[in-house]
Parts: structure tokens; sequence; C-alpha cells
């Protein structure tokens, strides 16, 4: 049961922020950022929201972690405005570096297709 409810939350917390982001922040260093997923603990104190940019550069990635930390304030109260939890978690932002690993994949499968020919 327990397993259940931390899913429903992280769930919730993802389509909240999502929408949060979208509407709300007004900060130009999180445009173009998607919350690809939340984990929260089991006693619901903390939560790390991963997210993904579409752009490659380093000085991108640090631009828009400083400016999600930056909102973490105003995403809680949100959040806490939104979600029916006793206390909204702690917020953690942290980058997703898996669809920058595909991203690599693809680009070294494409590259063997071009040598080949």
């Amino acid at each position: 049961m327990a397993q259940y409810r931390i899913g429903r939350v992280s769930q919730e917390i993802q389509k909240e922020t999502s929408d949060i982001l979208l509407k709300r922040v007004r900060d130009p260093r999180v445009e173009g950022v998607t919350i690809t997923g939340v984990h929260v603990t089991g006693d619901l104190q903390q939560a790390t929201i991963y997210y993904s940019i579409l752009s490659d550069k380093a000085g991108d990635g640090e631009k828009a972690q400083r400016g999600l930390e930056k909102a973490t304030g105003l995403i809680r109260m949100e959040l806490g405005q939104r979600i029916r939890l006793f206390k909204i978690p702690e917020l953690t932002f942290a980058r997703d570096e898996s669809v920058q690993y595909g991203s690599r994949i693809d680009e070294l499968i494409n590259q063997l297709h071009r040598e080949e020919r």
C-alpha cells in the first residue's frame, strides 16, 4: 500500500511541477526544462525531481540548475496548494543524464551507419 502511495505522490509532483514551471516560473533559465521523473523517499519527507534540457552546453545545464534552485520555494508553495499532503517534501533538483546518454548512443549509431557507406 505504501509503495502505491509513494508512486502516486511522485506522479502528482511530476505533473504539477511541470505545470508550475510552464505557467508560474518566469525565470528564463528554466525555459525548455522537462521534468522526467520524481523519486520520493519512503517517509515522503524528500523528493528528488529529475529534469532534462535540450541544450548540450555545460553552461546551460548550470544555469537551469541555478534557476530551478531559485524557484524551489515558489514550486514548493504551489505544490502545497495543489497537492493534498500533510507536509510537502523538501525538493532537490537533479539533471537526468539518461536523455543525454540516449542522444549520444543515437549519435554513435548514426556515425557507424555513415562509416559503413
